[in-house]
């Protein structure tokens, strides 16, 4: 794999915004109404949450059809409006720089050919997936289940870079800059950070593919961050600057943005007060029926298989359990495991005796204990939702 060659995207941008609309679908909440978009640049079919910058959303039926969600139905999140249309990479640089021995500036092609490649299959989860469905509802990209997908990512080691440029001691964080850039001057710049420990902990990396193909431009060609086990905000797009500091980061995407409260779950009552805000970092577990919506019909006496998706956010998944019936779970069948950090799929066999509806609920736990909770979180961002899914079938 060359810069100059197959991370090619010469000719291939001409605009971020869609020109016709496809479809409608309606998401499980209030003024749910979405297009579903076609035109926007290396991307099926999409549902719009906004144009400027671009928020799209994954179809859920997508997550039934492979462990890996396609590049071209992978969901979209930008969080500045000006997004360069088209880049050269072979005039892209990424720079190293700050506290550190010597600032170094990487080709496309040094990435590629001098370090040693990495891969790894992660979720990548917005903060903000299935914010639509809090209740009582808070502001912000009203998105369903479809903010997240998961897919394998190659490219090279964060601590390698690192390593090239040479960490000096007393180094606290490491900055991390993007291309976009906000409308007005005083839009503060999207930029995020890791303590260095984490940035060095070999699993942290600069992702120059996904799913054996170059970033789509959407999702953060030439390069982004992969923060396995961590909210998307960290993955930052289009990344071009990596800056070390000595000090704790201060800038607003960091003190001010992205705040969750030091509870259990994230979670408080609407209208708490005087809560300890900290930044949003590791995901817990969740998991999703697939196969299956609300008002599923089925016949008595039957059995049919119903399968879904799992991961365990920060830790492996141990377990998926099934309850059709209050306070009695039953293991599902896991399949293959990719990695502590992906998608799991699971499937079980579900019958009903006699005619009727049945309330069917999933539960993931992972490896470190951690388990969904029966009863939804709430907070004013809107972050961390991870309520067991539940839907209610009938049988006739």
């Amino acid at each position: 794999m060359t810069a100059g060659g197959s991370l090619g995207l010469a000719g291939l941008i001409s605009t971020l915004g869609p020109e016709r609309w496809a479809a409608a679908t309606a998401l499980p909440f209030a003024n749910g109404e979405r297009e579903l978009v076609t035109d926007f640049p290396q991307k099926g079919a999409m549902l719009l949450q906004r144009t400027r910058p671009p928020l799209l959303e994954t179809p859920f039926e997508v997550f039934d059809q492979g462990l890996f969600t396609p590049n071209d139905r992978f969901y979209v999140r930008w969080h500045l409006a000006n997004i360069p249309t088209s880049i050269d990479p072979a005039a892209f640089r990424l720079s190293v720089h700050g506290h550190v021995t010597q600032p170094i500036e990487l080709t496309l092609e040094q990435l590629v050919d001098d370090f040693e490649p990495f891969g790894i299959a992660a979720v990548n989860q917005c903060s903000g997936n299935s914010r639509g469905l809090f209740s009582p509802r808070v502001p912000g990209g009203q998105w369903a289940n479809g903010a997240m997908g998961n897919a394998l990512w190659t490219g090279v080691r964060l601590k390698d870079v690192l390593d090239r440029a040479g960490v000096k001691a007393g180094a606290l964080q490491v900055r991390f800059n993007g291309l976009d850039t906000g409308v007005l001057p005083q839009t503060p710049d999207f930029m995020k950070s890791l303590d260095i420990d984490h940035c060095r902990d070999g699993e942290v990396m600069i992702a120059y593919a996904m799913n054996g193909k170059p970033l789509p431009l959407l999702n953060g060609f030439p390069l982004r961050l992969v923060v396995p086990g961590w909210y998307a905000t960290y993955w930052v797009k289009m990344l071009h600057d990596i800056q070390v500091l000595d000090r704790p980061d201060d800038n607003f995407w960091m003190t001010k943005a992205y705040l969750i409260p030091d509870t259990p779950f994230a979670d408080i009552a609407p209208g708490q007060r005087e809560v300890r805000m900290v930044p949003i970092n590791r995901m817990p577990p969740r998991s999703f029926f697939t196969n299956i919506q609300d008002n599923a019909v089925f016949m008595a006496g039957q059995t049919t298989t119903v399968r879904g998706i799992a991961f365990g956010g920060d830790s492996g998944v141990a377990q998926v359990l099934i309850s059709t019936a209050a306070g009695e779970w039953q293991p599902a069948r896991l399949g293959p495991d990719p990695g502590k950090y992906s998608f799991r799929q699971w499937s079980a066999p579900l019958g009903f005796l006699t005619a009727g509806p049945r309330t069917i609920r999933v539960k993931a736990i992972n490896t470190a204990g951690g388990a969904q909770p029966d009863h939804a979180n709430w907070n004013p961002g809107g972050y961390m939702r991870n309520v067991t899914e539940s839907v209610t079938v009938y049988a006739h």
